[in-house]
């Protein structure tokens, strides 16, 4: 019987095998199969794939201007908190000088009157003497009382000053916090370019990157557009010295690299290299492109003179100098250089023309 039961039971574990690694090659096709078509990224084409790129780069330059203004603000926050506590430094040393001379004020009156009035009566010489005790006790009560007064006041100063302080700390720590917090999206958003363009072909990303939203982000391309474009048209004459000055200082900057957060001298972000062109010419304006376009006339597109800044975006995220003949130079994004481009290249947003 157990000689006729153990092939029995082999058969069984052989087909019992069988099928369990049927199953599981099955459930490996299944995942395979499925598990590719359920997470592959569909065959984008070229046009898609630019409306996909151009889109990340655009949301990562809205998150490089918010980045911006939190740093300027943290910057500026924290000038005020030094200037803050160099004031509570110089308080706090008045305030020990004034409790150093209640002090001495406290020892000379122990010294000449700590004895009973009627007893230095009959201990003085004579009665000029005893006047002149008390006259000497009564100023130094009065300067006494007027340095206690000034010890109250300084106290309270100080106290203030430590708690405009401890706010400014506060307020600076939440816009650091912000600022991280941008910096993040920044990051995000250009690697999730960098990944969608590195999924695509050698001839497709070139095809994507020769006309994006922002002009070609391929460095070695816009380089060589930028060292031949300034003999290409010849520049209009801007209206003023200073506009001119601008004008001449974004000729000057053509191929330096687009660096988001950076105000140059060796790169540039659109906004810091704007602030930097006007900058050369006399006029300060403001870190970011949503200020900026508030820093001046406002002119309608076909009012535009040399030196004029150039909005994009419904959110104001991206600014270039205009330098006449319908053409601009401004810092792309991530990967491109400081480059003339046509103003019709991007949506059009509004334009200044700064004082």
């Amino acid at each position: 019987m157990a000689s006729h039961r153990r092939p029995k039971d082999r058969g069984r574990a052989g087909t019992t095998a069988r099928t369990a690694a049927g199953l599981a090659l099955a459930g490996a096709a299944s995942v395979t199969v499925f598990g590719e078509a359920g997470h592959a990224e569909p065959r984008l084409t070229a046009d898609e794939a630019r409306a996909r790129v151009d889109r990340l780069y655009e949301e990562a330059e809205q998150a490089t201007e918010r980045y911006n203004g939190a740093k300027e603000k943290a910057d500026t926050a924290t000038g005020r908190i030094e200037r803050l506590q160099d004031e509570l430094a110089r308080r706090t040393e008045r305030l020990n000088g004034t409790r150093d001379g209640l002090g001495s004020l406290a020892t000379a009156q122990y010294r000449s009157g700590g004895i009973d009035p009627a007893v230095q009566l009959a201990l003085a010489s004579s009665p000029g003497d005893y006047l002149e005790r008390a006259g000497m006790l009564d100023r130094m009560s009065s300067r006494q009382n007027a340095a206690l007064r000034a010890l109250s006041a300084q106290r309270r100063d100080i106290e203030q000053l430590r708690t405009e302080t401890e706010g400014e700390l506060a307020e600076l720590r939440g816009t650091r916090a912000e600022l991280a917090r941008h910096k993040r999206t920044v990051e995000q958003r250009l690697a999730s370019a960098r990944q969608l363009l590195g999924r695509l072909t050698a001839g497709r990303r070139a095809e994507v990157l020769s006309s994006g939203g922002h002009g070609s982000a391929d460095p070695a391309r816009a380089g060589r557009a930028a060292t031949g474009s300034r003999t290409g048209l010849a520049p209009a004459a801007a209206p003023n010295a200073r506009a001119a000055r601008a004008v001449s200082f974004a000729y000057d900057n053509l191929g330096l690299p687009y660096v988001w957060g950076a105000t140059g001298p060796s790169a540039y972000d659109c906004s810091g290299f704007t602030q930097a062109a006007w900058r050369s010419g006399g006029v300060s304006l403001p870190r970011t492109t949503y200020t900026q376009i508030n820093a001046g006339t406002r002119v309608s597109r076909s009012q535009l003179e040399p030196g004029d800044l150039v909005f994009f975006y419904s959110g104001i995220s991206h600014v270039g100098l205009y330098v006449g003949n319908g053409m601009m130079i401004h810092a792309p994004r991530t990967g491109d250089v400081v480059k003339l481009a046509p103003v019709d290249q991007m949506p059009f947003a509004g334009a200044t023309r700064p004082a």
